[in-house]
């Protein structure tokens, strides 16, 4: 007996063969793998603005070309082609170290009151944004942590 049949009998006179539906496939496992791939692809480029801005004018220029010659692909295609001719201009992002960045955030960690923050942005604020851009951006996300879930033992505020 094959594996796909089922055999339904109410007598042994007649047998009725229903066929089973099968389980999905290699190529949609594959398909899906691939997708998902791609995504997490996709979702790690969006962290560079320059990827950003070809990612968004991409996106426009599909459907922009695949209705052409209707007024919304004709809104789509324009706006699409200016940020994908405009993304080779945008500053490419410097990723840190991944180490490094786990060990300042560790460092910065240690200006958890309010007072302590305050006096350190007063400090950053006779450098140029350039250089500590990322370390304001470590101190707002942890402020932000802070508010939202609070730090045992501090009390209300």
């Amino acid at each position: 007996m094959k594996r796909d049949r089922v055999v339904w009998s109410s007598s042994t006179e007649r047998v009725v063969y229903v066929p089973v539906p099968r389980r999905p496939g290699r190529l949609r496992r594959a398909v899906r793998t691939g997708f998902l791939l791609t995504m997490v692809g996709v979702l790690r480029a969006v962290r560079n603005p320059r990827w950003r801005c070809a990612l968004l004018g991409i996106t426009l220029i599909i459907p922009g070309l695949l209705m052409r010659g209707h007024l919304p692909g004709n809104l789509l295609l324009l706006p699409g082609l200016m940020a994908l001719g405009y993304s080779p201009f945008l500053p490419g992002e410097v990723f840190m170290n991944r180490k490094d960045h786990t060990r300042l955030c560790r460092e910065l960690s240690a200006y958890s009151t309010p007072a302590e923050r305050c006096d350190f942005a007063a400090l950053l604020t006779q450098y140029p944004d350039q250089e500590t851009g990322e370390l304001r951006s470590i101190l707002a996300r942890q402020e932000l942590l802070d508010i939202r879930y609070g730090l045992p033992g501090r009390g209300p505020r």
